[in-house]
């Protein structure tokens, strides 16, 4: 591989965080000359922060404008758009059966950022008919078509991981935005570096066959991106590149 491409961790309605991740890959572009990479979203664009309307406005007018763009389809997307077909939906791949609006999950504050306030899950149906009135349809439809998978030479971008000792052409949207410990715990390679977020480790980190970008922006922490060339990672600082090898991996 010797092409050089870009990617961001879950962003869960951070805003401000996204705009800042995306300024630090213009300046890396413009250090090394390069204005065409795509940059990878994998996903979890929505959910616990304060502006995944923001979020989804900025995605969406960016790709319309020709931005380089590939934006991935995370579970807490699924999640959203499920509950806005049918608002006593629960994900069955989900370990522990917990509604959207459950405040560990954060679907009210998505449901904030449109206007909705004060949803839970006692109240789902008013809830719902509320975000009818609120929620432009064409987030709905964006969302429920975004991709899961993006290929690029030996790099497979997905949001959660995939299953282990199944050829990656035939993985399925349940482990793809859903799948943790028998991905997370699997050291084998799986033809491809899997660059993914989806578990939340403290920063970015290389374990070798894989790469885990969700470093919690969720909860607060920094949305640090990472750009990749050939077999060589860096995350990306305000002082520039800052090498990610897997043998920093804890």
């Amino acid at each position: 591989m010797t092409g050089r491409i870009y990617a961001i961790g879950d962003i869960h309605g951070q805003l401000g965080q996204l705009k800042n991740a995306h300024r630090r890959i213009a300046e890396d572009r413009a250090r090394v000359g390069d204005d065409g990479a795509q940059i990878v979203h994998v996903g979890d664009l929505t959910d616990r922060g304060p502006d995944s309307r923001g979020v989804l406005d900025y995605l969406i007018e960016g790709q319309a404008n020709g931005q380089p763009w590939v934006v991935l389809k995370g579970n807490h997307d699924r999640l959203f758009y499920r509950f806005m077909d049918d608002p006593c939906w629960y994900d069955p791949a989900m370990m522990s059966e917990l509604h959207w609006l459950d405040p560990r999950l954060g679907g009210a504050t998505t449901l904030a950022s449109y206007g909705v306030a004060g949803a839970s899950e006692e109240g789902r149906a008013e809830a719902h008919a509320h975000a009818r009135t609120c929620i432009p349809e064409h987030h709905l439809t964006w969302l429920e078509a975004l991709p899961l998978t993006h290929e690029a030479d030996e790099l497979f971008f997905v949001h959660a991981g995939v299953r282990p000792g199944v050829p990656l052409s035939r993985q399925v949207e349940d482990d793809l935005v859903w799948i943790r410990k028998e991905f997370i715990d699997d050291t084998r390679d799986h033809g491809a570096l899997i660059v993914h977020g989806h578990t939340v480790i403290d920063e970015p980190t290389h374990y070798g066959n894989r790469v885990n970008l969700d470093g919690g922006a969720a909860y607060g922490r920094p949305l640090i991106p990472a750009v990749f060339e050939g077999s060589e990672v860096w995350t990306l600082s305000d002082a520039g590149r800052v090498v990610l090898r897997p043998d920093q991996a804890r």
